[in-house]
């Protein structure tokens, strides 16, 4: 009996895409026999839709699944009027900036959902602020339509006080001590100016308020220009210093006969120019009359330097009147009187007495210049360079409702303003606003009473801060 083959089945073939028969050419994509409606301008020639909506609107990615378009949806786009490819819509352009709506936020704009309420908190309702933002600054012209009738004569006395320090100046002839004495005359003219200017300026109101801009006013600038003239006055004085050295070293060289006769022909010449010429014996000097003059009228009628020497407080000056506790005023007093003294009593001016003179008002200008340059620094760098702080602050830690102090500080804004500013620890057993209130007022008035002169006495005003903290 024979077997009959197993039959071999054939491989799996390559799926092939069959040609479209003929009547599918013919037919395209069936749009053609789809009834059109009467006004439609549908052209099948078109390269793209005729609107803005996708190029093959109601056909998948995939071919399998692709489905001939609505003929609806073809009429309505071919009715829409524009027979172009692209569908451009005029637009026109504007300089200005796009006006926002009343009601467009920016940012965030999902103000009240949940989560802003648990993100974007709104910050508390606070006053507005009592300082204003700033001040108008006086022009030039507001300055001098403001000046009074007083201020205008002060004003011209100041020239006078810079014409004798000239005056003073230009009579010196070669003599170290009127220089000197001209010198602290300049300074005392400064002074006087400044004293005028501060007042004219005190006509306003950004002098002395308080705003955003300048928290103190304008009063600081008298500060920096009282610190420009220390500096002023103390480069005179080393000036002098170096003028009167000169003279000494070839007063030295003189005497030890280290030069020729030429030379030592014309220092005498020189001395006796000086010594006899400008003045002779018995005489007034009128130098150091105007010196004496003009510097008591600035001091009484003015006030000149009367809150810088304050300021200062030379502790050897404080028992003598008050034109002669200020150091800047006895100092130039002195020396006024004593050059006009000198030819009175028929003393003879000799060399060494007139650089002795210079040499000791030189170095009385260092001291004092030195003295106003760390004052009047002390307050720019806003600190306080006055006595009797550890004091206070010995008094403040022995009050039984204190148990420590955390931090004190003071400083000095400007001459008629000083600041303290204080952190104490208190016992538990004062809480309560009388008990804090009392704490308060007493180291207010420990503070003003100490430093101050008293509230309301002294030429310097105390704002005195104080923050309390429990112990428990």
């Amino acid at each position: 009996m024979t077997s009959r083959p197993t039959p071999i089945p054939s491989p799996p073939g390559t799926p092939r895409i069959h040609p479209p028969t003929p009547t599918e050419l013919s037919e395209g994509l069936g749009i053609g026999s789809l009834p059109l409606s009467r006004n439609s301008s549908f052209d099948s020639n078109a390269l793209s839709p005729l609107d803005n909506r996708p190029p093959f609107l109601g056909y998948s990615s995939s071919p399998a699944t692709s489905t001939p378009p609505n003929g609806s949806a073809v009429a309505a786009r071919g009715s829409s009027g524009n027979p172009g490819p692209f569908n451009f819509q005029p637009m026109i352009a504007s300089k200005s900036p796009p006006v926002p709506k009343p009601n467009q936020r920016r940012g965030h704009r999902y103000k009240h959902s949940s989560i802003s309420h648990q993100i974007f908190l709104e910050p508390p309702a606070r006053a507005p602020l009592a300082l204003p933002a700033s001040l108008p600054i006086p022009t030039r012209k507001e300055l001098i339509r403001s000046i009074s009738s007083e201020q205008r004569t002060r004003l011209l006395w100041c020239l006078c006080h810079l014409c004798a320090a000239g005056f003073t100046l230009y009579s010196a002839q070669g003599s170290l001590a009127l220089t000197a004495l001209s010198h602290l005359i300049m300074f005392d003219a400064l002074g006087a100016s400044l004293c005028v200017a501060v007042d004219v300026l005190s006509n306003f109101e950004v002098w002395g308020r308080s705003s955003i801009k300048h928290p103190f006013g304008l009063e600081r600038a008298e500060v920096l220009a009282g610190f420009a003239m220390s500096v002023f006055l103390l480069f005179m004085g080393f000036d002098i210093i170096s003028h009167t050295t000169e003279h000494l070293v070839e007063g030295l060289y003189e005497g030890s006969g280290g030069h020729d006769g030429a030379v030592e022909n014309e220092v005498h010449a020189h001395e006796a120019h000086m010594h006899h010429a400008r003045i002779s014996p018995g005489s007034v000097d009128l130098a150091a009359l105007a010196a004496l003059i003009s510097t008591c009228i600035s001091a009484i009628l003015l006030g000149n330097h009367a809150r810088i020497g304050k300021a200062m407080r030379f502790a050897a000056l404080e028992s003598l009147p008050s034109i002669l506790s200020n150091p800047s005023h006895f100092l130039t007093i002195f020396c006024s009187f004593i050059l006009l003294l000198i030819p009175l009593v028929s003393i003879h001016m000799s060399a060494w007495l007139d650089r002795a003179l210079a040499l000791s008002m030189a170095l009385c200008m260092i001291v004092i210049g030195v003295r106003l340059v760390k004052t009047l620094g002390s307050m720019l760098l806003m600190s306080y360079g006055g006595k009797g702080v550890s004091d206070v602050v010995r008094e403040i830690e022995e009050d039984t409702a204190i148990t420590g102090i955390q931090e004190a500080r003071f400083w000095q804004v400007h001459h008629g303003l000083c600041m303290a500013n204080l952190k104490v620890n208190v016992s538990g057993s004062i809480i309560g606003e009388s008990g804090e209130l009392r704490v308060r007022e007493r180291i207010t008035r420990l503070v003003r009473d100490r430093l101050g002169g008293g509230y309301g006495k002294g030429a310097q005003r105390w704002e005195v801060s104080v923050a309390l903290h429990s112990t428990g």
